[in-house]
């Protein structure tokens, strides 16, 4: 095979180091042989290291953890990877599950054609070994956010190489998005992206060794529905082994029931004239598939808002009695996951960047009115409008985002906080990304990732966080993740959560820890 990279490999896949004595990397994993790329690392003084972290990362993508979902194994649970001959170029990107641009979020996240959509990306500024003796580094594995239905791994954004000068190896999965990965369908097992969630983090158990990881210190992390994800793998009895720490970001957990899940299936089953078995759904292409899912899940009006943050999201993990067999929040209280740490928090404003278009109209209905309308009871509209005065003076459409945010995370968020209390052994950390986006405004959904990645010299930058971003906020972010990977704990500054003082990180500049961070949120509690 070619030791020199194609054009897509320099446009969307690996920046190789010319400057490296030898610009390529292999490893062997239990499947094969895979040939990575070196790049430089981006090191500054106020970097988690001081400046003095690793000059180069190896960058390992599109490496197959299973089959392509396809054929015979479309709506099946994921297949391991069968061992292939020779040397495997794993340079650029693969497939991805995402299908064109869903135009969902801020966050650069291509869509790659292709079959083979189960891959995992390995980011590591060692690749052998650990000698005997000598304990591996610790390991980062993301999951990508996108509201269950889409997202990509294949985010510049991603890319591990500055938690690898920081001394951590990154991985990155992929996994069944929509219909395809949470459809409930007759005759089909249940929750295929879990199951891809669950082969992926075996993968790296059984295989990041060789790139130098340590598979007993393994960190999962996630934003939005990748948030949500980890969550759900932290409540999950089967999945304890895979990993020894959360860190969830904008979590947004589903625990659909069967009977949404059901109606859904029968839904869409109906708009496609198939039945709502496995045989039926395999008679439909992907195209035509998503073509209705994303019919059937779309918002029409204030109903189907109402619906979703009184029931959560209607396509995602689904209380199957197999995988999961309770809400999310019950297994935490009844101590499933107790002994991980954990760290988790949102932005302020999630969702009021998805009401900037909302009808000027809005302006002049009466606050109470509006919350009323919103689902709050007259006490507890009272309460809320009292604790989120600074927001209300702001405008309704800003006192309506506030609200949604609330109800869609930051609520929830408090809840399973409370629920873990009860048992959890090992601590909970909780954080609020506060800092306005320069162009927004206001602290945004998706705004907290490039601070967490370090990598506010990406592309795409200023349509999220505006034209100068501050460094110093990226960096007190970026190294208490890189402490948690490492120690367990975010450091010495970040109290512990408990409900006595409900210690709060404040993610501003400067930043700061408070008490009681989210009172205004109480009021929905």
């Amino acid at each position: 095979m070619s030791h020199t990279p194609s054009p897509s490999q320099q446009a969307t896949g690996i920046q190789t180091d010319a400057t490296a004595p030898t610009p390529f990397v292999e490893v062997d994993t239990l499947a094969g042989r895979v040939r990575g790329a070196w790049r430089p690392t981006v090191r500054h003084a106020g970097d988690a290291t001081g400046g003095a972290g690793a000059e180069a990362s190896a960058a390992f993508l599109g490496i197959p953890f299973a089959e392509a979902p396809v054929g015979e194994l479309r709506f099946l649970a994921p297949v391991p990877k069968a061992p292939w001959e020779g040397v495997r170029d794993a340079l650029e990107f693969a497939p991805t599950a995402q299908r064109g641009d869903p135009g969902v979020t801020l966050i650069p996240e291509p869509s790659v054609p292709g079959e083979s959509t189960l891959n995992v990306n390995v980011f590591t500024p060692s690749p052998e070994r650990p000698a005997d003796g000598e304990q591996g580094l610790p390991v980062l594995v993301w999951i990508h956010g996108g509201g269950y239905f889409a997202g990509s791994p294949a985010s510049p954004w991603y890319d591990g190489r500055n938690f690898n000068r920081d001394g951590v190896v990154t991985v990155t999965l992929s996994y069944r998005l929509g219909f395809d990965g949470f459809g409930a369908i007759e005759g089909a097992p249940s929750n295929r992206g879990i199951r891809d969630w669950l082969l992926a983090l075996e993968w790296v158990q059984q295989n990041i060794a060789v790139f130098g990881g340590d598979p007993s210190r393994v960190t999962i992390a996630g934003q939005s529905a990748g948030g949500g994800a980890v969550l759900t793998l932290l409540g999950m009895e089967v999945a304890q082994h895979l990993f020894h720490g959360v860190y969830a970001i904008s979590g947004a957990t589903a625990d659909v029931t069967p009977e949404r899940a059901d109606a859904l299936a029968r839904k869409i089953a109906g708009s496609l004239g198939v039945p709502p078995t496995l045989e039926g759904f395999r008679s439909v292409g992907e195209e035509r598939l998503l073509e209705v899912q994303k019919a059937a899940t779309a918002f029409s009006g204030p109903e189907e808002l109402e619906e979703m943050l009184k029931e959560g999201l209607g396509l995602g993990p689904t209380i199957d009695g197999e995988l999961l067999h309770r809400p999310t929040i019950d297994s935490l209280a009844a101590g499933v996951g107790a002994e991980k740490p954990l760290v988790l928090g949102a932005t302020d404003d999630e969702f009021s960047m998805a009401l900037l278009d909302a009808p000027k109209v809005l302006r002049f209905v009466p606050k109470s009115m509006l919350l009323k309308r919103s689902g709050l009871t007259k006490p507890v509209a009272r309460e809320y409008l009292a604790a989120n005065g600074d927001v209300a003076k702001l405008g309704n459409t800003r006192l309506l985002g506030r609200l949604i945010t609330d109800r869609m995370f930051r609520s929830a968020m408090l809840k399973l906080v409370a629920a873990r209390e009860t048992g959890a052994a090992a601590g909970t950390w909780l954080y609020r990304f506060s800092w306005p986006s320069g162009h927004f405004g206001f602290a945004e959904h998706c705004l907290d990732v490039p601070f967490f990645f370090d990598c506010l010299d990406g592309p795409a930058m200023e349509p999220l966080a505006g034209p100068n971003p501050p460094q110093t906020l990226a960096d007190e972010v970026h190294a208490a993740a890189v402490a948690f990977v490492a120690t367990g704990e975010p450091g010495a500054e970040w109290p512990r959560w408990s409900d006595a003082t409900r210690a709060t990180r404040v993610y501003d500049t400067p930043s700061h820890v408070v008490t009681d961070g989210y009172a205004s949120v109480r009021p929905l509690l």
